[in-house]
């Protein structure tokens, strides 16, 4: 009995769009992370694209638990000495709400280029309206 290996040809994508309004971060990231990988699929191949497109409608409203939004720190590095810069939750919700999922996200896909071409499939909109209404997206809920 041989191994079911998915042929790029014969992957279909569909579009999904998720309402974030009142979820918590980190359930909706991996629920939404296993989507683009493609592993709710009975094809699902580890080392093939077999995910579909997610949109995230209403980033902005997105919660986290605790006291995780006052304490909560986004680090990243200059690459120049002394260069560590760091930015609370607070701040990013400000700011960049988009990016707070996005980065929630790809930390939870492969680190590779399999990894990066599964993050292309995401798109986030802070607002409840988003540009793919010619895909015709299906609303797609989790029990979280």
């Amino acid at each position: 009995m041989s191994t079911f290996v998915a042929k790029t040809a014969e992957i279909t994508r569909k579009w999904y769009v998720v309402d974030a309004e009142g979820q918590t971060l980190g359930r909706l990231a991996s629920e939404v992370a296993s989507v683009l990988r493609g592993k709710h699929k009975p094809e699902f191949t580890p080392f093939l694209d077999t995910g579909d497109y997610v949109i995230i409608i209403n980033a902005a409203k997105i919660v986290l638990t605790g006291n995780k939004l006052d304490q909560k720190l986004y680090r990243y590095h200059t690459l120049y000495p002394g260069g560590l810069k760091s930015t609370s939750y607070r701040n990013m919700m400000q700011n960049k709400p988009e990016k707070v999922f996005e980065i929630a996200v790809k930390g939870m896909l492969p680190k590779n280029a399999l990894g990066r071409a599964m993050f292309k499939k995401l798109h986030v909109y802070a607002g409840a309206e988003h540009e793919q209404s010619a895909q015709q997206p299906e609303a797609l809920k989790f029990s979280i």
